[in-house]
């Protein structure tokens, strides 16, 4: 699997960051927003994970519908930048309609949180309702920033820059019966990798979701020194407060149930990339959006036939869970060092930079 595309790449959805780096500052906020509304869920793994409005996605409860996601710095200080993209959507009318007589909208923003709290130098510098506001304004589909960027600017993986990551694919659905054609649906995924486990194998000095960079494989003494880097940071006395976490997205029309299943099944991707992952000291979360442009199969009564609705969820699922894990490739390799953490490519420059290409087609 090589890194094809973006989050973006869905129909509909947008990504913007904003950053404060230097004078005390290393951390930011990154908003994933879809101005027609997404069918949410998320599935929260991490021990000590800082979320907000995880409830109102359970399947049972009544919000059916979101415009964006916060991803931001700050730990629980940081949860502060979902107002500020709530006072973006308000006017818009984008949210939960009140109707009656209390007119108007009320905007419902999951969002979710990583410990960079004192990384450039100051505790009391976090993200606020500004950062918010700023990253919502800035999203767009031609986003091409990423690495230490937005929420991942302040963010670390085992001992390494951390950043935000991305990538999509594109899975190829069975035809209906008597279609001449197949279906497709794209699924894009988002990761800010702040992991207390390592994304790099020790064995190799390779990442360990290696051929989704389209690096190469280190020199001997590019391997010899990450794998010391690595020695270095687990003789640490105390475990480091860290989390990933994310936002995988599909073009299909999916249930909140579907939709939290889509999020379960990329935390596979995410403990293939990060290891170990999901540990107490880690928060990790990641939040599904169902863009529902693609009908699935409609029988839900057939199990493993090609066109049947379990088949065409499974073949869902098993791209998110791919995509997932290659967003938090291109997180560490797309990475620079802004502060006292070394990037990967800083250690192993023999590796080279990671190409981008264009999207994925059907086949």
């Amino acid at each position: 699997m090589t890194i094809l595309g973006s989050i973006t790449d869905v129909p509909g959805v947008l990504v913007g960051h904003h950053q404060r780096v230097g004078r005390g500052w290393q951390t930011g906020t990154t908003v994933v927003m879809v101005p027609d509304g997404a069918t949410p869920g998320v599935d929260v793994r991490g021990g000590g994970p800082g979320t907000r409005e995880t409830d109102a996605l359970r399947p049972e409860n009544l919000v059916g519908t979101v415009h964006a996601v916060c991803l931001s710095g700050g730990s629980a200080f940081g949860l502060a930048a979902a107002d500020g993209v709530m006072d973006v959507l308000e006017p818009r009318g984008l949210g939960v309609p009140i109707g009656g007589d209390v007119p108007g909208t009320v905007p419902v923003v999951p969002a979710a949180v990583i410990f960079d709290l004192g990384r450039g130098g100051h505790f009391g510098h976090r993200p606020d309702a500004t950062f918010g506001r700023r990253a919502v304004l800035g999203a767009r589909r031609s986003q091409q920033r990423w690495g230490a960027v937005g929420a991942g600017a302040g963010a670390r993986s085992g001992g390494l820059q951390g950043g935000v990551g991305t990538s999509s694919s594109v899975v190829t659905l069975d035809a209906d019966s008597g279609a001449d054609a197949t279906r497709s649906v794209v699924v894009g995924a988002v990761a800010v990798v702040n992991s207390n486990g390592s994304p790099v194998d020790p064995a190799t000095g390779r990442l360990w979701e290696h051929p989704a960079t389209m690096l190469r494989s280190p020199s001997r003494a590019d391997a010899r020194r990450i794998r010391e880097l690595l020695e270095a940071e687990s003789a640490t006395p105390s475990p480091r407060l860290n989390t990933t976490i994310g936002v995988v997205t599909t073009s299909a029309a999916l249930s909140k149930a579907e939709t939290s299943k889509m999020a379960a099944v990329a935390h596979d991707g995410l403990a293939r990339a990060i290891r170990p992952a999901h540990s107490m000291f880690d928060g990790d979360t990641i939040f599904g959006l169902a863009t529902g442009a693609v009908d699935l199969g409609t029988d839900p009564t057939v199990m493993r036939e090609s066109g049947s609705r379990h088949h065409e969820l499974n073949l869902v699922l098993r791209a998110a869970a791919d995509t997932f894990a290659a967003a938090c490739a291109h997180a560490i390799a797309s990475a620079v060092g802004i502060g006292s953490s070394p990037a990967y490519l800083d250690v192993c420059p023999s590796a080279g930079r990671p190409t981008r290409t264009d999207p994925p087609t059907p086949s």
